[in-house]
């Protein structure tokens, strides 16, 4: 459910979560945690042995919850950094999928 302060509309950001966050269940625990939000959609991947990238498309409290999730990531996980930035938004983006 939105804070009732928070109307910013539709975002996007990449963000590159740094630590040990492969083989860990990192992306399979980011896709269940972003299905429980309506609307929010993207993809997570590997991208190294150390890095994940996210790119997260949704109302704004949906984009920034998530990254105070990924922030901290499930248990199994020990996030050691996290990088975001805004993107242009993408109309093509539909659900949200592991992609690598």
């Amino acid at each position: 459910m939105a804070p009732a302060s928070s109307h910013s509309g539709i975002i996007a950001r990449r963000v590159l979560v740094t630590g040990r966050v492969t083989g860990v269940g990192f992306r399979w625990h980011t896709q269940n945690r972003v299905l429980a939000y309506d609307g929010l959609c993207g993809h997570v991947r590997n991208r190294s042995s150390r890095v994940v990238e996210c790119l997260l498309q949704g109302e704004a409290w949906m984009v920034e919850e998530m990254i105070a999730w990924l922030r901290r990531g499930p248990t199994s996980a020990r996030v050691e950094g996290i990088e975001v930035a805004p993107l242009p938004l993408d109309p093509t983006l539909d659900g949200f999928h592991i992609t690598g």
